[in-house]
């Protein structure tokens, strides 16, 4: 009996993703969503095989409680890779599943990837000369040597095509949700400037002032 547990992403809702288990097929259970009217078909972000798929899922959906959204027990407003990290901590193995999406549905969901990769490093307050980590191994460090390229190694290549290839994988991922800066994924960061949302790091500095300011603005001060 498979013991796997996933977690999904959609395009079409990029601020969620969906954290399950299933003894079966996890393609069927894709297929099962497919069904539900969504633009976009659902893709498997991560999944691995573990010893209790049904402990381990409860486990995940516990320490990702306050993020849940509401009215659903499955879905989770986060970033994708820190369920992945979690996940990992647990694993037996990584189950690699093929999307099973038609060459229509692949283009589709690429394309709007490819719009979502798009990083420009000094639009975001990172200069040239700037360290990025990897999220899946902090040993792996890469060097900020254009508006939109990182070098590793001395080779240089977009962020989405280094994570294609750190990843060993056959379609080109959403380069920004697997490289940090300062401790922030790249998509955290561009999304918490766009809103313009302080950083952990910046509430620390600025201390209980900050935290003073915020209170007084919401009680209309």
């Amino acid at each position: 009996m498979n013991q796997i547990v996933y977690i999904l992403k959609n395009e079409s809702m990029p601020e969620y993703v969906k954290i399950g288990f299933t003894h079966g097929d996890v393609k069927e259970r894709l297929r099962q969503l497919d069904r539900t009217g969504v633009p976009l078909p659902f893709e498997v972000y991560y999944a691995a095989t573990v010893e209790d798929a049904e402990r381990e899922e409860k486990w995940l959906h516990s320490i990702f409680a306050d993020r849940r959204a509401r009215d659903s027990r499955e879905f989770f407003k986060m970033n994708p890779e820190y369920a992945a990290l979690a996940l990992k901590r647990v694993e037996i193995r990584e189950t690699k599943i093929d999307s099973g999406l038609t060459p229509e549905q692949e283009k589709e969901v690429d394309e709007v990837k490819e719009r979502r990769s798009r990083f420009h490093f000094a639009q975001y307050g990172i200069p040239v000369g700037s360290k990025l980590t990897f999220t899946r191994d902090s040993n792996i460090v890469a060097e900020v040597v254009e508006n939109d390229k990182i070098k590793i190694n001395g080779k240089v290549n977009s962020l989405s095509s280094f994570a294609m290839e750190l990843l060993g994988y056959s379609r080109r991922p959403q380069g920004t949700l697997y490289f940090e800066y300062e401790d922030e994924i790249l998509d955290d960061r561009r999304r918490r400037m766009d809103e313009s949302e302080p950083s952990e790091k910046e509430i620390e500095t600025a201390g209980d002032a900050w935290i003073q300011q915020q209170a007084d603005i919401e009680r209309g001060k």
